[in-house]
């Protein structure tokens, strides 16, 4: 969504119907919107509209947004409810350098057990990322990104490591960095996700983390740079004193 441009009221986005327990749908649906961006960070989050949409009680919608706090995903402020979570600058830089440290630990890991078919999926990601780049979809751009990293550190097999990396992925969602990355800026990203397949392919794991750190300093640019058009971002609190 266009930087300045007025949200929809969250509930708008919700679809309101139950397919199991009410907790449990209506965690799944607000999760839905605030991943895929429709709702904005920031955007209020009425206890009382989302209960009367889905035709609950307030307790089952207080409880899965109790869940969505501790995903880091929903803001409670005392006296003030809920909202989509905000970063600011500074901790949305932060976030994108804990994915690179996990990451590269996955990829370390990740480049001794990939089999030819974790590979293959690897490269067919990469190739609907060059599709997206050409048609300059970046929705595409962006969904196929975080698929092709998942391709590559999925075979590590370490499951706690790659749930928090999905974690880290998906705090940073809503805020849609990579839809605001250039043509140009989307064709080095992809230089570098060719260089990191080649390395894998090679099982040279030092090449691997070395681009996957380049890769990064280059998604730090990217954040900086796009910082003014994301209108998500709060502005960093002055120190104190």
């Amino acid at each position: 969504m266009p930087a300045n441009q007025p949200h929809r009221p969250l509930v708008s986005y919700l679809s309101g119907e139950l397919s199991g327990s009410a907790q449990a749908s209506v965690f799944d649906e607000l999760r839905r919107v605030i991943l895929d961006g429709s709702a904005a960070p920031g955007s209020a989050i009425p206890v009382g509209n989302v209960a009367e949409l889905f035709g609950v009680s307030a307790i089952p919608v207080r409880e899965a947004l109790k869940t969505l706090v501790g995903e880091g995903l929903v803001d409670h402020r005392t006296g003030g409810g809920y909202y989509v979570a905000q970063l600011t600058l500074t901790e949305l830089k932060e976030i994108y350098i804990v994915r690179g440290v996990l990451e590269e630990a996955a990829l370390t890991r990740a480049c001794v057990l990939a089999t030819d078919a974790d590979l293959d999926l690897a490269r067919a990601e990469h190739h609907a990322l060059q599709e997206a780049t050409i048609a300059g979809d970046r929705r595409a751009y962006h969904v196929h990104s975080r698929r092709f990293h998942q391709a590559l550190v999925n075979p590590c097999g370490m499951h706690r490591l790659l749930n928090m990396f999905d974690s880290t992925w998906d705090i940073t969602e809503p805020f849609k960095v990579m839809q605001a990355a250039t043509g140009p800026t989307q064709l080095q990203l992809h230089a570098d996700h060719e260089k990191m397949i080649n390395a894998m392919a090679r099982r040279d794991a030092a090449e691997l983390v070395a681009v996957a750190q380049e890769h990064h300093r280059r998604l730090e640019s990217v954040i900086i740079d796009t910082a003014s058009e994301l209108d998500v971002v709060r502005e960093d609190s002055p120190p104190a004193g």
